[in-house]
């Protein structure tokens, strides 16, 4: 679906207390975060547009997206104990 939100709090709704405690503990993890982000609200806006960029550009900030999800979902896990 365009313009689905992926935000952080939206995919990991289980690790609310997790993703608050990490962002304030973890500056890496606050930084990637807000990446992540940052990133799935260009798409959502993007994609809301009719994509007004080339294919391979929309192709590479979702490829960019899935990598730093798939990063702080393992953190995620890791603080949690899950």
């Amino acid at each position: 679906m365009l313009g689905e939100d992926h935000s952080l709090t939206k995919e990991f709704p289980e690790h609310l207390n997790t993703i608050t405690a990490l962002s304030k503990g973890s500056s890496e993890f606050a930084a990637r975060a807000k990446q992540y982000n940052a990133i799935d609200k260009e798409v959502r806006v993007l994609e809301l547009q009719d994509a007004p960029i080339d294919d391979q550009s929309m192709q590479q900030l979702k490829i960019e997206r899935a990598e730093l999800k798939d990063w702080l979902h393992k953190e995620l896990v890791s603080a949690s104990g899950s």
